[in-house]
């Protein structure tokens, strides 16, 4: 059997984009020329991959275990290219890395000297939670990503920490629990709280802290934009957990913002698979973090 990598890769698109109209922009394609190579693909194996209909695409059986093959076929490739290309020094290679959009202006200290130290690295950042970067590094759709601490799988991922910002509870300047100097999570739980999206690593972590002090949050909004979060508590609508150097970019008289009891984190790191070898691009980012940041205390 000879299935071409361009192929595969037409394959995960069509799956990811889920119709060949979005396919076939993505690919520079008609989708005549896809739906030709998906029906070779489906010739060659015996088996039917794609059901199809006029709005969507949808996998059977056979295509969720073709899928899996295929994105480790392609994290293959990927890796050997790299590694070919890379023999002679890091001068060229590609760079798949998972940002969480929350992190995005805290972590140009480290993708700044990056790309002047690897000029010739293309960088293709691709934007997840944190539970969403883990599940593309098990996938190998990704080679590094940035994640907030903890990790989940962490029987599969390794992680090296960066960073750490202190969090604070982020409340409208009216807020009767202001006259307070510190907030603990008892202190909150009458009020409404606003959320991150349940792919966060923040959002797992907030959940595992009231869990072990036995808090229940009155949750009344969900959002993985921290200025959309913000917006809503500077319009009354409950009080939210922000990281420092966010706190420090929003409009100081309309929010007032107390320290946890105890004291909270924003741990951020990066995170790969631990049972493959890093590419030489991810390597290198890696290094380059560890000289950069100055390892935190415990």
């Amino acid at each position: 059997m000879n299935i071409p990598i361009k192929t595969l890769q037409c394959f995960l698109t069509l799956v990811e984009t889920g119709n060949f109209t979005r396919a076939a922009e993505q690919l520079y394609l008609t989708q005549p020329t896809i739906s030709k190579m998906i029906q070779r693909l489906e010739d060659n194996l015996g088996q039917q991959l794609l059901i199809r209909n006029n709005q969507k695409v949808e996998l059977t059986q056979a295509g969720v275990l073709f899928q899996h093959s295929a994105h480790q076929m392609i994290g293959q490739w990927h890796r050997l290219q790299e590694d070919i290309s890379n023999l002679t020094g890091l001068k060229t290679g590609l760079l798949r890395l998972g940002v969480c959009p929350m992190m995005s202006g805290m972590i140009i200290d480290l993708l700044g000297p990056f790309r002047e130290k690897y000029p010739g690295v293309e960088v293709q950042m691709q934007e997840f939670g944190g539970f969403g970067c883990e599940q593309a590094l098990l996938n190998d759709t990704l080679d590094i990503a940035f994640t907030a601490l903890p990790v989940t799988h962490s029987e599969q991922i390794s992680s090296q920490l960066l960073v750490r910002y202190p969090l604070l509870a982020c409340l409208p300047d009216q807020h009767e629990l202001i006259s307070q100097e510190a907030l603990t999570w008892k202190d909150i739980e009458p009020f409404p709280f606003i959320i991150y999206n349940e792919d966060f690593s923040l959002a797992k972590l907030i959940s595992r802290l009231t869990k072990a002090d036995q808090v229940k949050l009155n949750i009344a909004f969900r959002s993985g934009q921290w200025d959309f979060l913000a917006a809503m508590v500077e319009a009354n609508m409950g009080i939210a957990l922000l990281p420092e150097p966010i706190c420090q970019r929003l409009e100081p008289s309309k929010l007032t913002y107390k320290q946890m009891q105890p004291a909270m984190t924003w741990d951020i790191a990066l995170m790969w698979r631990n049972n493959l070898p890093l590419t030489p691009a991810a390597k290198a980012l890696l290094e380059l973090g560890r000289k950069i940041y100055p390892q935190p205390e415990p």
